[in-house]
């Protein structure tokens, strides 16, 4: 449904982007994670058609996006920096909504009030932080998108409304086949939500891979012999960390689960487990492989 095509972005003579390229399957949740910096929200402002990009293209249902009305009718972005029309309340930001978005649903605005209990008389500039975060999903999902982007869409929510407005995702992904894109430095937000991850640093693409199939490549091992550790153990084998914690080894090591095990059994440890490996550990390797800080991420 998304199709990135090697775009480049530039401000100032500074360049943002660098060449990305990525797609994003229709009925899908996408993670955008990168490093500080690295050029996610210029890409999102991109996606959704906000910048143009100086080359490369971008398509939605093989269409441009730049200044195309009848995509963007069918898609919303929610930005880091929340804006509403001053001293509009919640009603009546809602009719410009209705009167933007030809999906709009109102049982559906009406039925969500329930949910997020805020006073659709309330002027938005005066709610907090988190409130005004609830009321621009309120408004979001009663516009029915085929397209949601968020950038850091869970800052300033609390854990319950988080997990309610997560549940809400959820269910319009399943239900509609409504594609999302997030990008969010909270990892485990995107781990639980996500099936498909691509990782920026610098305005490039390091990584773009189904979530599953990421955990499944690299591996957390421990071990621990009756004497030294074998100088061989990790001769043959794609290591990517390792760490010496008095008698045991702790590593990451990269390779089909099955050849991995059998490798460091023939070395007949005293220890040997496989730790779940979370997304967090996952994106501070990627990270330290180019080139960015990497400490202490075996825990």
């Amino acid at each position: 449904m998304i199709d990135v095509k090697n775009i480049h972005k530039q401000f100032d003579r500074q360049a943002i982007l660098n060449g990305v390229s990525l797609s994003v399957k229709k009925g899908s949740i996408y993670g955008l994670l990168g490093s500080n910096g690295a050029g996610k929200t210029t890409l999102l402002n991109t996606i959704s058609g906000v910048y143009r990009q100086d080359k490369g293209n971008v398509f939605i249902d093989q269409q441009p996006v730049f200044e195309n009305l009848e995509i963007k009718e069918k898609m919303v972005f929610i930005p880091d920096t929340l804006y509403f029309f001053p001293q509009y309340t919640i009603d009546q930001t809602a009719s410009f909504y209705k009167n933007m978005y030809s999906g709009w649903n109102e049982e559906r605005y009406v039925a969500l009030r329930e949910v997020f209990g805020i006073d659709t008389s309330k002027k938005i500039h005066k709610l907090s932080k988190g409130m005004q975060r609830q009321v621009s999903f309120w408004l979001s999902l009663s516009a029915m998108p085929d397209i949601l982007i968020l950038d850091e869409p869970f800052d300033g929510l609390d854990p319950v409304m988080r997990k309610k407005i997560k549940n809400l995702l959820v269910q319009d992904v399943a239900e509609r086949e409504m594609t999302i894109m997030i990008s969010s430095h909270n990892l485990r937000e995107v781990e639980d939500l996500c099936d498909h991850i691509g990782i920026l640093h610098k305005g490039n693409l390091l990584l773009e891979k189904d979530i599953d199939d990421l955990k499944s490549d690299v591996h957390k091992v421990q071990l621990a012999f009756k004497h030294d550790t074998p100088s061989s153990l990790f001769s043959s084998m794609q290591l990517l960390y390792k760490e010496e914690r008095g008698s045991v080894t702790l590593a990451i090591v990269r390779g089909d689960y099955d050849e991995v095990t059998a490798h460091f059994q023939n070395y007949d440890p005293v220890i040997y487990d496989i730790l779940p490996l979370t997304l967090e550990e996952i994106f501070i390797y990627e990270m330290g492989d180019a080139g960015y800080a990497i400490k202490n991420i075996l825990v």
